[in-house]
């Protein structure tokens, strides 16, 4: 590809009138077309592209410059204007024809000061400037891409591609753990172990293919320490639990099974696993378990896509999430060293930002020299979800010769950051580039070479294509979608010896320096090539994209309306109703069960009830002859016994009036309807006041002490809802002191028979009226509790037999 090059404003006046009036012709355009732009920082290319395509910029004075149009009036003396323009270029003075072209952008600069950005491109998404972005202006940022272009973030969301696609993000992303998280550092403890342990397996057949090649002097010439052979018979046991896990084969061991490798065990193991890969130590009798060894290579193969690139040094690598420019990462082999690391730096901990990945140990080398890819890829929409792939990347080499034994950062981080500081090693093959950057073009000769140059176009470019679109997948919910925004990615690439890309980190702003040949020509072209898909496709759809082609469009998704976070339930508020006016529920009792075995003993039964419905109605003809004037009121049963007392006793509809008393003559008040009420099982939860909910009001007594006039007592405060051991009015009138005491009869309310009549007399113990009473019990002047509540409970267990057994 040829270099870039950028015409903008080529032919322009040669006096400073005509150049005045030149520039406010093309302001005015500019303003009627809506073509004002503003960039932030140092982007050259960016500028010209756009002043090329007839756009004028506004300067931002500092980084909290709105980009809407300021409040102030603009200035509408032209004479002025021009005086005061006039007056500053002779101050700079013209010192030749680019000082020139840079004045007159400055004066149109200063013409559209109080005009609206149209277009914003900056290096960074700044919140005060993106706020208050209208539709109709572009800015090359998102916002929330942090989910996917952080390490952190990367980590986490590529867990959730199972429910976006069928892939596996393990066949083309290391994995990775944040070790802040108790759960996640679990995991990455058993997964260095079962890497070590895979690691020795892989060395013990390595080392066996090593030993049928040397001599048997050789052999007697190394003078190495040895370790037991039950190292071996661990790692293999250790892979075949693993294993067995995967196929579900382990769901019905006991959970008190113990493992098959303690705590105290593991360590030992390590150490041993240390010995043997790190220090050269051989293995006792290793021979006799390479067949072993190779069977289970490969039925880990089949599940563990990682299985090649893992290596023998079990190496991971370990980023501070909050960092960027590869500052913090290191490469370490030993678990106890990186945990300690993680431990130690409690600012990072805080920030839940430690990340640590599987180091790929077998990638592809070029002449003996690691290397990465940049790939350039832009966004343009997010539903639908729409990616340009850039044709052409470029590779970064490291200064150093690629080797496993030493972990220096020069050798295993190719970030340009860290290799220009670092002169390259004398040991590295003098063929490659002194800046360290290779085009693709040359990577793709040197596979034309080794004849496997086909591969780059079936291989490589459709394992980076893959992997970029999962990417996005898993985050298209999590970022702000804006229909006028862009943004142009940076995604770091590592091949494996099979060519097959392994995806490192995605950048935001990536850079666009010029630091070596290769970049001062691909740099320039993908950012004007941005503009064209961004600028000039939205004109016309047949535009040229330059060498950005469409990778991926998504069909258009439609938002849910309801999504988990957001649940709402609309409706109208209810009230709560009036206990005063509200109607009691009715609450019906379940039907009594039978607690007879046999129609014998429920027979038997029956004779035994009947017996004593007879002794009943016998004392019914005793009942003194005061007690037949008591007022009928009184032979009212609840609503809730009406469907079993229809033939038992006749509703009254008339209550006839009280007899009045000797003291005071009283009206008595019209009756209150009788309510359905619910039935209480428990007497000792209700209040002093009765043992029924919501019982109408009773009338007070005219022979009551409290309105007598010869007694003196002051009247009784009543508290609702409130137990007090102390003596209660009775169940007639709250005002009344006189003292009741369950009637010596009471325990005959539990032997009523279903079928028979109610005599009057027990008609009148259920309103429990005061001449039922025995005078004896009038006379005393207080009552304990525990005889309140036997009147309570007397009275209730009534109610509830009769119910049970007319059921």
């Amino acid at each position: 590809m040829a270099p870039v090059e950028v015409k903008a404003l080529c032919s322009l006046p040669t006096t400073k009138v005509e150049k005045i009036r030149a520039a406010k012709a093309l302001v005015e355009k500019a303003v009627k077309m809506h073509k004002v732009f503003s960039v932030q920082g140092h982007y050259p290319v960016i500028r010209a592209g756009l002043r090329a395509r007839g756009w004028v910029e506004r300067h931002l004075n500092n980084a909290g410059c709105r980009l809407s149009s300021h409040p102030s009036e603009k200035d509408k003396d032209d004479e002025k204007t021009e005086a005061v323009t006039f007056s500053w270029n002779k101050e700079r003075g013209d010192t030749g024809e680019e000082d020139s072209t840079d004045q007159m952008y400055n004066f149109m600069s200063h013409l559209v000061r109080h005009e609206k950005t149209y277009f914003y491109w900056s290096g960074r998404y700044d919140y005060e400037h993106c706020r208050t972005l209208t539709p109709n202006q572009v800015t090359n940022h998102y916002a929330k891409t942090g989910h996917f272009t952080t390490k952190v973030g990367l980590c986490v969301n590529l867990r959730n591609l199972r429910w976006y696609d069928t892939a596996d993000p393990d066949t083309f992303f290391p994995r990775c753990y944040r070790l802040v998280d108790e759960d996640e550092r679990h995991a990455f403890i058993e997964d260095f172990r079962r890497t070590a342990c895979c690691s020795l397996i892989k060395h013990v057949v390595e080392m066996s293919k090593k030993t049928n090649e040397q001599t048997q002097e050789e052999k007697n010439d190394q003078k190495v320490s040895t370790v037991s052979a039950g190292v071996i018979n661990t790692a293999l046991q250790v892979c075949q639990e693993y294993l067995s896990a995967l196929e579900h084969s382990d769901i019905d061991v006991a959970l008190e099974t113990f493992p098959i490798v303690e705590e105290h065990q593991w360590n030992q193991f390590l150490q041993m696993y240390y010995m043997v890969v790190h220090n050269g130590a051989s293995i006792k009798s290793s021979a006799d378990f390479v067949s072993r060894c190779q069977a289970m290579l490969v039925q880990m193969k089949q599940v563990c896509p990682q299985m090649e690139s893992d290596g023998f040094n079990n190496i991971w690598i370990i980023k501070p999430g909050a960092m960027s420019r590869g500052r913090g990462i290191v490469c370490m082999n030993r678990l106890e060293q990186i945990l300690a690391l993680v431990e130690s730096d409690t600012t990072v901990v805080n920030e839940s930002k430690w990340v640590v990945q599987k180091y790929l140990e077998q990638p592809l080398l070029v002449k003996g020299t690691k290397f990465d890819l940049r790939q350039w890829f832009l966004v343009t929409d997010w539903n639908p979800l729409t990616v340009w792939f850039y044709k052409e990347c470029y590779l970064r080499f490291s200064t150093q010769p690629y080797s496993t034994t030493s972990l220096d950062s020069a050798i295993h981080l190719c970030n340009m950051a860290i290799q220009k500081h670092l002169q390259p090693s004398l040991d590295r093959d003098p063929t490659l580039p002194r800046d360290n950057i290779w085009s693709s073009s040359d990577l793709k000769a040197l596979l034309q070479q080794e004849g496997r140059a086909a591969q780059w176009e079936s291989v490589v470019v459709p394992g980076m294509q893959r992997a970029l679109v999962h990417v996005l997948q898993t985050v298209q919910d999590q970022v702000d979608h804006r229909k006028a925004s862009f943004e142009l990615y940076g995604a770091d690439f590592l091949l494996g010896n099979d060519l097959k890309p392994w995806l490192l980190e995605i950048n935001a702003n990536p850079t666009m320096a010029c630091t070596s040949v290769v970049t001062a020509r691909l740099c320039p072209a993908v950012q004007m090539d941005t503009l064209k898909v961004v600028l000039d496709r939205r004109k016309n759809p047949n535009a040229l994209t330059g060498g950005f082609c469409l990778m991926y469009k998504q069909p258009r998704i439609e938002p849910s309306q309801f999504i988990g976070v957001h649940l709402m339930v609309e409706g109208n508020r209810i009230l709560k109703p009036n206990p005063t006016k509200c109607k009691p529920k009715i609450v019906t009792s379940k039907p009594a069960r039978s607690h007879f075995s046999s129609h014998g003993e429920m027979t038997k039964h029956s004779e035994k009830m009947t017996k004593h419905s007879e002794k009943m109605t016998k004392l019914s003809e005793k009942v003194p002859k005061h007690c037949e004037k008591v007022p009928k009121h009184s032979d009212k049963v609840p609503k809730h016994n009406e469907k079993m007392t229809k033939h038992q006793a006749t509703p009254q509809e008339k209550v006839e009036e009280r007899r009045p008393s000797p003291e005071k003559k009283q009206q008595t008040p019209p009756p209150r309807r009788e309510e359905e009420i619910p039935v209480v099982h428990n007497a000792r939860m209700m209040s002093g006041e009765g043992a029924v909910k919501d019982k109408p009001k009773p009338r007070k007594r005219s022979h009551c002490k409290s309105r007598s006039s010869e007694s003196n007592a002051p009247p009784v405060n009543r508290k609702k809802n409130s137990f007090s051991r102390t003596p209660k009015s009775c169940s007639v009138s709250h005002v009344c002191k006189s003292s009741i005491k369950p009637n010596q009869r009471a325990h005959l309310w539990r032997y009523v028979v279903p079928g028979t009549v109610i005599p009057r007399p027990l008609q009148c113990l259920t309103s429990m009226h005061p001449y039922l009473v025995p005078p004896s019990c009038r006379k005393r002047a207080k009552e304990t509790s525990q005889q309140e509540a036997n009147y309570r409970f007397y009275k209730q267990r009534y109610m509830q037999n009769l119910v049970h057994y007319v059921k």
